[in-house]
């Protein structure tokens, strides 16, 4: 089907503020209208996602939709200013959007919505706006909690992403629109962004509890909101896999639920593998709920997941070997819970300990996390977890005899955990591991939790030392066969550093063994698991993208034998590209660095360092932003900077400093 592509569509909103969207449509759509699949993002379609979405948009379009791809205000060539995520100028703005999207004489008056992360997320508060037109959404590495589930903090603890994230979008919101398309205004229009351009790290941190501020946007607070069907889509290596179970568990929309083993990346360009094609699982779902065509997705299973089986630890892979399998609702009554106890000798036994019996005393080092991991992989790097023996040495270990046949897992293995401390503020990490026979561990969920969240995540608190404590620890949802003779292994820190900030002081866990148990998601095979699967991806990727410059990325861990210092240096540098289709060439570069001394928790620190360049003949444009995060005992201590060149010439720069107290975290 011919396509018309309109590169630069300028939509008003009711202040006056014109969004950009960038609009593929079969050519014959004016006399034919077609509905519309939205998605609405911040990351610069001009530039960044360019190529990601040719592979998604141009194909709706030769499919008989228009594939809509709009800018946040403030962001790309969308004027204003973006101040934060999913604001309530966000949502009003996308809830115009579909509605001058429906009135198009190209359009039918459907839309859909489709977005991985940030637009995952929208998709899904817009949906909870009810616009007229929106008749379905399809999700992808999203949650329905952006405190529980997101970013920012894990079962109460402040992650290593926040800080990392917090630098993507100060790097992003301090690049200018292109002047090709917005003339002499760009550079107004750019000024007008670093003028506004705050390091959002310091709000979010000025939110450690579960209040209001991450209640708005997270649409758990009321599932019956969303009144349109649903599909939600994760990957086992991405950080929003929980969010699919939870939605599947409680909307009451036609719904689906899409697991495989991909890091935070749409399926059909899934890695690790197998990718799929997902732009035609997709089509199903919008002739489904946009045309009104019984294409049979519904009579599916409601849950299709990638059951992985066991492979050898590895910071990346290429394929993970398992299968794919179907459950016709979830919670799935083919998922029973076995429980496991600690014992002496560090085994996992199908019996309780005994009341009398003594607690388990455990301390971990700072440097226990160092191969962890990143929260979330983009699969860009080595950033997923390395053999956990090499973090085992610092934890309390509890684990099976050879198991004597496969055991199958699918859904929350949930810890319940009895416990006191000497401190008052602590956190727990607990790591769930396949161990080979030869020794190797490879992580296949985890959790962490602070623990000063016994009582609710709205209700932090101090906690008295030497008093016993439960608490309830659901680990990340999993798909995971362990093969038999191969032993299960469940490991308990006190720290997870990077993944998550540790507490303000080193802590002395006892875990009291009869009140303490490990519940698992034992799943039975079902014939169902025979209709679960999908064809390779088949696509093509029209934009000419030309690397003029290597990309580097590393994780690197350094330790200083002499001073006990740590180090986890991360480089992402995307090297020079050339897309040439828009004659542009960008350069990405971000340098992490987290880091600590010894068991000094006053040393803790991260640093994010990000260089964005765009030019195109004698226009140059140049950002460098830089974020330093650092604690004592009572207070985080943000430092950052900002830095912006034209031609060489500085044009713009200012520092930031803020303390903020900590509360219990």
């Amino acid at each position: 089907m011919a396509v018309r592509i309109e590169e630069d569509v300028r939509i008003p909103m009711a202040d006056g503020v014109e969004l950009s969207a960038r609009i593929w449509r079969p050519d014959d759509a004016g006399g034919d209208p077609v509905p519309a699949i939205l998605e609405y993002i911040p990351y610069r379609k001009r530039d960044h996602t360019r190529a990601r979405d040719e592979t998604l948009h141009r194909w709706f379009a030769e499919h008989g939709y228009a594939g809509v791809r709009v800018d946040l205000r403030g962001s790309g060539e969308s004027e204003g200013v973006l101040t934060d995520e999913y604001c309530q100028q966000e949502l009003d703005d996308g809830y115009a959007v579909i509605e001058w999207l429906a009135e198009q004489e190209w359009c039918d008056g459907g839309v859909g919505m489709i977005g991985i992360s940030w637009g995952g997320f929208n998709g899904l508060q817009i949906a909870a706006m009810q616009p007229p037109a929106l008749k379905a959404v399809v999700t992808v590495c999203s949650t329905d909690d952006r405190y529980a589930d997101d970013v920012h903090y894990m079962g109460g603890c402040l992650l290593g992403d926040n800080l990392s994230w917090a630098s993507v979008m100060f790097a992003y919101n301090s690049m200018p629109p292109d002047p090709v398309l917005r003339g002499e205004h760009w550079r107004t229009l750019w000024h007008q962004r670093l003028e506004a351009n705050e390091p959002w790290i310091i709000e979010w941190l000025e939110h450690q509890s579960r209040d209001e501020y991450w209640q708005h946007g997270s649409v758990c607070e009321d599932y019956s909101a969303i009144q349109c069907p649903v599909m939600a889509v994760s990957g086992w290596a991405d950080g929003y896999t929980d969010a699919v179970f939870r939605m599947l568990r409680n909307l009451t929309v036609p719904r689906q639920g899409l697991v495989g083993p991909w890091s935070h990346k749409y399926p059909h360009q899934g890695v690790p593998g197998p990718a799929i094609a997902f732009q035609q699982e997709t089509r199903r779902w919008w002739d489904q709920w946009l045309k009104g065509e019984d294409t049979g997705i519904m009579n599916e299973p409601m849950l299709r997941a990638w059951v992985q089986e066991a492979a050898e630890p590895a910071t990346r892979y290429r394929h993970r070997p398992g299968r794919w399998v179907g459950e016709a609702e979830w919670p799935s009554p083919m998922v029973s819970r076995q429980t496991l106890y600690p014992a002496r000798g560090n085994h996992l036994r199908d019996e309780p300990m005994a009341p009398d019996e003594a607690p388990f005393i455990l301390q971990s080092p700072l440097s226990l996390g160092l191969f962890a991991g990143k929260w979330c992989s983009y699969a860009a790097g080595p950033d997923l977890p390395y053999d956990q023996r090499e973090e085992d040495g610092g934890a309390l270990v509890f684990e099976t005899d050879p198991l004597e046949a496969a055991l199958e897992l699918l859904g929350a293995p949930v810890l319940r955990l009895r416990f006191r401390v000497d401190r008052p503020v602590a956190q727990v990490a607990a790591r769930l591991s396949d161990v080979a026979v030869d020794g190797k561990a490879t992580r296949v969920t985890y959790g962490v939790l602070n623990l000063n969240h016994h009582a609710g995540h709205d209700q932090p608190r101090a906690l008295v030392p030497g008093e016993d404590y439960e608490v309830r620890l659901e680990l990340n949802d999993l798909g995971h066969r362990f093969t038999a003779g191969h032993r299960l292994r469940l490991s308990l820190s006190t720290s997870y550093w990077p993944l998550a900030w540790p507490s303000p002081e080193p802590v002395c866990l006892q875990v009291i063994g009869a009140g303490t148990a490990l519940d698992l998601p034992v799943r039975t095979p079902t014939e169902l698991d025979e209709q679960v699967g999908f064809a390779a991806p088949d696509y093509e990727e029209p934009v000419r993208v030309v690397q003029e410059r290597a990309p580097e990325r590393r994780w690197r861990v350094y330790r200083d034998l002499e001073t006990s210092a740590s180090e986890l240096e991360v480089i992402m540098d995307e090297g020079a590209k050339a897309i040439e289709d828009v004659d542009l060439v960008m350069r990405d570069r971000t340098w992490e660095s987290y880091r600590s001394v010894g068991d000094d928790f006053g040393s803790i620190e991260g640093e994010v360092i990000a260089h964005r360049t765009l030019c195109r003949d004698d226009w140059h444009v140049e950002t460098r932003t830089r974020t330093l995060l650092q604690a004592d005992t009572e207070a985080f201590h943000v430092s950052a900077e900002l830095d912006a060149w034209e031609g060489g010439q500085r044009v713009f720069s200012r520092n930031w400093q803020r303390r903020i107290p900590r509360r219990y975290v």
